[in-house]
């Protein structure tokens, strides 16, 4: 059983660095909550079959890689999935396959929202992605068509010289518009790709990989815990290219060759560098602040260091009866918030609790005063505690200060 800790830890397995999780902060108003069709810890025995399937639905895999159940495993807290040579060549579809394979696909599809996960590269040339396909359907034009795809990682593990060796480490996120015209001819139109760049290959330790699908138009990706970068999707056919739900994949195959040369005999047989190893995987959705949502992940897995945010230290507002105070929390289950305003002779203006539902919330909260205030300087404390608890139950406490002016 896998231990959840949001600080920055060392842990054993193939040097593995853990970073900090958890979605960008949300628009005002909103509140990021986990989606648990989305989400999985991997920490049974066995894959999830109300989420997964342990099959790709519609491709068999890209020759000479095979999508095959048998590649397919949860253990020791991972999903892994496993590259191997066959014994014999595979004919399907008339076409030859010798390679094994894998793919785990979700079972519903879904529409915007941010999703992470963590994952550690096989040591060869076979994939470690982590994307989303489907949508699509009838063009502008009536007897056009088009298919979505979104790729917020694909990569390969090895090391040393080879062909396609820039893609064995970082992160490199594409949007797909699959756009077959009136004529029948299919086109393959991209967004500019977005890379992060890293010096040591994906196989030597995990990596958060994550992708907000903000709106038909764009995205922004987040490579551990750098800064994000954003892509706008190609627009020239329609312009809202990403319109319709995806379902998730998870997938390990080949890649074609010269673009990426093909995995070694040697590699795939070598256990120590032919698997590559999903730690979790966690789907968000955005919802207005205070909806209130039956989702228990964040309590379960203790997905946020929970806290109350201010952007500054220090905030100029209007003296008023009434204070407008931006503020964001963190919170693995329902909370409340005691807000604490007081002078500069630290004298109690007002004392209020509100509600801080579970998630990654982003508000504006009326702070409202018994009178106006004075102009000067004020000191607002927060203290996040559980529904109904006290000072004395503080899970943690911020402090703002407040500069009122006439």
């Amino acid at each position: 059983m896998k231990k959840y800790l949001v600080i920055v830890l060392t842990l054993c397995l193939g040097g593995m660095a853990y970073t900090q999780s958890g979605p960008p902060k949300p628009p005002v108003g909103k509140r990021w909550v986990m989606n648990p069709d989305f989400s999985d810890e991997f920490n049974g025995t066995e894959l999830d079959t109300t989420k997964w399937l342990d099959h790709h639905p519609t491709w068999k895999g890209r020759a000479p890689g095979l999508f095959m159940r048998s590649q397919v495993s949860v253990a020791d807290g991972y999903l892994q999935l496993k590259g191997e040579k066959m014994k014999n060549d595979t004919i399907v579809d008339n076409r030859t396959f010798n390679i094994k394979g894998a793919a785990v696909v979700s079972k519903k599809a879904v529409y915007l929202g941010y999703y992470e996960c963590r994952v550690k590269a096989a040591a060869t040339t076979m994939s470690c992605t982590f994307w989303f396909s489907g949508g699509g359907g009838v063009g502008p034009k009536g007897c056009d068509r088009y298919h979505q795809e979104w790729d917020i990682h694909e990569s390969i593990g090895r090391e040393g010289d080879f062909q396609g060796k820039y893609f064995a480490s970082g992160m490199h996120s594409n949007a797909h518009y699959w756009y077959t015209d009136c004529d029948g001819k299919r086109h393959d139109y991209r967004a500019a790709q977005v890379r992060f760049e890293d010096n040591e290959v994906s196989s030597k330790k995990f990596h958060v990989y994550g992708g907000w699908w903000r709106d038909e138009i764009s995205a922004s990706y987040y490579y551990d815990n750098q800064e994000p970068k954003h892509q706008r999707f190609y627009d020239k056919i329609t312009d809202k290219p990403m319109d319709k739900p995806m379902f998730m994949r998870l997938v390990h195959e080949t890649y074609p060759f010269p673009w990426i040369s093909l995995p070694t005999d040697e590699e795939l047989a070598d256990n120590t560098k032919n698997t590559v190893y999903y730690d979790w995987v966690r789907g968000y959705e955005l919802i207005d602040v205070n909806k209130a949502n039956d989702s228990k992940l964040e309590s379960e897995i203790g997905l946020y260091h929970e806290m109350v945010l201010f952007d500054n230290h220090q905030i100029d507002l209007k003296a008023s009866e009434s204070l407008l105070i931006p503020l964001s929390y963190k919170a693995n289950e329902d909370r409340d918030i005691i807000l604490r305003l007081v002078d500069a002779e630290d004298k109690k203006v007002q004392e209020v609790r509100t509600k801080a539902l579970a998630g990654y919330a982003n508000l504006e909260f009326s702070l409202k005063l018994d009178q106006k205030p004075s102009a000067g300087k004020y000191k607002l404390t927060t203290h996040l505690v559980p529904v109904g608890g006290d000072k004395k139950n503080t899970l943690d406490t911020n402090t703002l200060i407040v500069n009122l002016e006439k």
